[in-house]
């Protein structure tokens, strides 16, 4: 299956209100990345960020380097066309994350909410773990949200892969130690109920 056409297509055909993981505010992201303690001035990527209004929320709380990556061109121009003149303060990246060349340690914050329990196959995520580890700075962290045990199977026609805090850690192996999990019960704009795991790590010191 292509990937880009797939998430093209599920753009064009549905609001971004009507996707399965929108939320009106992310509260749990926010919470998780303030408390990283980044600063204003921390560089932060939302992996598979779409239509997600985290970059609105991180720009009206005075962010200054928010970038916004996602497979789908489609989904970026929408979030583009609703900053308006506020997406100029945005860098926006048209790529799938396990082919993309980011800058080496150049951020201080990876966020991902949903794109990581959509790599079913052991390589997609090894490429993966091989970005996120090349592009975070030492010491820099790195907050995943994915399906947990008792969330659903499939998500937008497609397969997915299912995490405890132990199989993600064990996912992102040994240079990212984590230090916090917690849960949410996310009601999709259909009502129906989706349990997902929230993790952070942060990247080891030593990792090159």
């Amino acid at each position: 299956m292509d990937a880009k056409a797939h998430w093209t297509r599920i753009y064009e055909t549905l609001a971004p209100t009507e996707l399965s993981w929108y939320q009106e505010h992310l509260r749990l992201s926010l919470e998780l990345i303030h408390n990283t303690g980044a600063s204003k001035a921390a560089q932060i990527i939302d992996v598979g960020g779409g239509t997600s209004r985290l970059v609105d929320e991180l720009l009206a709380e005075g962010y200054q380097h928010v970038t916004v990556l996602d497979i789908a061109g489609r989904a970026l121009e929408l979030a583009r066309q609703r900053l308006g003149s506020r997406a100029a303060a945005v860098t926006w990246v048209e790529a799938d994350i396990t082919t993309v060349e980011l800058p080496r340690h150049c951020y201080d914050v990876w966020h991902d909410r949903a794109v990581f329990h959509f790599l079913t196959q052991p390589e997609e995520r090894r490429r993966y773990v091989d970005a996120m580890r090349h592009a975070v700075g030492s010491n820099g962290y790195v907050i995943v949200a994915t399906f947990a045990l008792e969330g659903p199977t499939r998500c937008s026609g497609l397969t997915v892969v299912r995490y405890s805090p132990t199989s993600l850690a064990d996912e992102f192996g040994a240079d990212f130690e984590l230090v916090k999990s917690t849960g949410e019960l996310h009601r999709t704009p259909l009502g129906v109920e989706q349990a997902f795991l929230y993790c952070g790590f942060r990247k080891r010191s030593r990792c090159s």
